[in-house]
Formats: structure tokens, sequence, C-alpha cells
């Protein structure tokens, strides 16, 4: 089909922040990026990493177990990483699960990416779901009995960790694409209309400055504006699969 979504050049994206407690300071901690081949999730292109966010973070109910002061100070710098996010998320559609909370915080990080669109599972979601209340991720993934992939995609991943969330939300986008229509296809703008995020409906932010490394390393759709802020969630040193 001419036009498919599966034909789009999509990747799904998600981050861990320090929480939208530290306003303007709010720091990236880990970070996993998951291109999608005709619609399929291709972990084995995918990258993934930690970051030392140059401070010490507090320990909150949010923020997972994995992410450690320790295992962060043993974390590339964000500068470090960001032409490898450049190469893999530049002049492509980013999706995720509330995906604008996301790409607040990676903009104002990282200024220099240039996606050309964001695509929403949970507005999708929405969509097609309009009576059911949890449509969190987790809920969603077990809801369409798609947790045990996940997992398997993503082993030793759990729920709020980079790595899982971004198969997750891959694999999500796929299953609900298939019942926009059920057997017949979805274009791109079938599915730009019912999940897009577009960017002009994002407040505008204030540069938050770069994340400079403190730690010694332990090795050398016309919809609403809508004000938007990072909700505290509770997410391995810098890795890549190519």
């Amino acid at each position: 089909m001419v036009g498919s979504w599966q034909d789009a050049a999509l990747v799904a994206v998600d981050l861990e922040g320090s929480g939208a407690q530290d306003r303007d300071r709010e720091a990236i901690l880990e970070i996993a990026t998951i291109p999608l081949t005709a619609g399929v999730v291709q972990v084995a292109e995918g990258y993934h990493a930690m970051i030392n966010p140059g401070r010490s973070i507090p320990r909150r109910p949010w923020i997972s177990p994995g992410l450690t002061n320790d295992a962060l100070s043993g974390a590339p710098a964000l500068s470090s990483v960001e032409p490898e996010l450049s190469a893999r998320l530049n002049s492509r559609i980013l999706v995720g699960h509330n995906i604008a909370v996301d790409w607040r915080l990676l903009q104002r990080r990282c200024p220099t990416l240039r996606p050309t669109g964001l695509i929403d599972t949970l507005r999708l979601a929405r969509q097609l779901d309009t009576e059911r209340a949890d449509l969190s991720l987790t809920a969603l993934l077990d809801r369409h009995t798609l947790t045990r992939r996940v997992s398997g995609l993503a082993p030793g991943g759990q729920p709020h960790r980079a790595l899982w969330d971004a198969v997750g939300a891959g694999l999500l986008l796929a299953c609900l694409a298939e019942q926009i229509h059920g057997a017949r296809p979805v274009s791109l703008g079938e599915l730009q209309r019912l999940a897009a995020i577009p960017f002009a409906t994002l407040t505008p932010i204030r540069p938050g400055g770069e994340q400079t490394e403190l730690f010694p390393r332990a090795t050398a759709d016309g919809s609403p504006q809508v004000r938007l802020r990072r909700p505290p969630r509770p997410s391995r040193n810098s890795h890549a699969w190519t």
C-alpha cells in the first residue's frame, strides 16, 4: 500500500528522567531507541544507554532501582551520546507512550535533534478504546497480551526502564494500528490523524543547557494546546546493538 504507515521511518523512543520536581534541572538518566521496519520492532538495530546526569540523584520511588548513582557515574555524558541520538532520530518519526513528555525533555537537553513527527500510542489508545480507565503502557500491553513478548525482546529489562518501554511502545503501535480498519491497511496519514502530536501544540520551553559530566568515570492536528509536565515515574551502561 502506497503511503502505508509501515513504510514510514519510525523509531520507538523512551527515556527515564530524574523527575518533574527538578524543573529546568531535570536530567535524562536513560534512553532507548528502537527502529521499526515494515512496522516491526528491530531490537537488534536499537540503541540503549544510561546517562551520567552530572550530579547525584536522590533516591525517589519512581526512579528504577537499577538507575543508581553508582551505575550512572560510569555512564557516558549526554554530550557524548547526542551525536548517536542525532544519527538515529533525525528525519524520523518518534513513537512513544505519552511521547510529548519525553520529547520535551529530550528537546531541552538535545536541541540539535530534528525528528519529523511524533506519534503517541497513548493518544491512539484513547481514540480506539474510549471506555477503558487505565491506559498506561503496562496495562495496555497486558490487555493485548504483549507483555511476555516485550520481556523476551528486552531480556533483563522491566517496566519503567527505557529499553523495555521503547520495545513495548513499538509493539503496541503495531497492535493498535491493526485495530483501526481490521484487515484493511492503514495509511500514515490516517495514523497521524489519530495519534500524532503536532510540534506546534507543545508549549515553548526555555533551554535547560547541557548536562555536564561531574561524576568521575568508572572507566576511562490541531488539537488544543497542552501544557505538559513530566509526571514522576518509577527505568546498563551505553550499549548499542549493531
